[in-house]
């Protein structure tokens, strides 16, 4: 093989890398894309100041933190807060701690596909953005959720995001495949925030069995436990 030919080669495998989904056990099948972005929900964050307001001090969870920048985000409206970031890639986590070191005060990291290892009531704001969702449902065109996502999985996970919660805890979800209004745990929250028409992405809403729900909008994501 001609010594451009292996030259190729590589850029493919390094673009094969960077540009497929990553694989990932059965006990995270949400979002296999590692995409993020700086402060990438500033309308979010900004209403989440508005709610957490005068329960200092806080403690806040980003579920599904990827590689640090939704932390770094929280940090800058939260500059007193303690702020775990959990991910269930190992190599995420690494550039979490890289770029965020754990001398930080009141910052920490773990790999987890669950809040399982949460102390419960442990936390007044838990922030699941872009997380429980699968991208390729879209790019697909599905007309149901499974085999990629479950909702008896997302209805799972947002249970016990509930019970890490404090009470007047508020619970943020952004870009998920399932409605929260439609999990059992949902009557136990108010709704404190509904996104803007223009900040929700058209990334398909599917019901309790796993069917498309055709013509779905569906705006709340933030959520006050009672």
């Amino acid at each position: 093989m001609s010594s451009a030919a292996l030259v190729l080669r590589g850029v493919a495998r390094k673009l094969k890398r960077v540009l497929l989904p990553r694989r990932r056990p059965r006990a995270g099948t949400f979002q296999p894309y590692n995409h993020t972005l700086p402060d990438r929900y500033p309308w979010l964050f900004r209403a989440a100041v508005a709610a957490l307001a005068g329960r200092e001090p806080l403690r806040l969870l980003s579920f599904g933190c990827s590689r640090g920048d939704e932390v770094l985000a929280l940090r800058g409206y939260f500059p007193g807060a303690a702020i775990r970031g959990l991910d269930i890639d190992p190599r995420n986590i690494r550039t979490c701690r890289a770029r965020v070191p754990q001398a930080a005060p009141g910052v920490s990291f773990a790999t987890a596909a669950n809040v399982a290892a949460e102390p419960d009531a442990s936390y007044d704001a838990i922030f699941c953005l872009a997380v429980l969702v699968h991208g390729d449902l879209v790019v697909r065109g599905a007309t149901r959720s499974d085999p990629l996502l479950y909702f008896a999985d997302f209805e799972r996970l947002v249970t016990d995001f509930h019970r890490c919660l404090k009470p007047g805890g508020v619970l943020f979800l952004h870009s998920t495949n399932f409605r929260f209004c439609d999990t059992s745990v949902a009557a136990q929250f108010d709704v404190v925030l509904s996104a803007p028409p223009e900040e929700m992405p058209v990334d398909g809403k599917f019901d309790r069995n796993n069917r498309l729900l055709k013509d779905e909008q569906y705006f709340d994501v933030g959520f006050r436990k009672h």
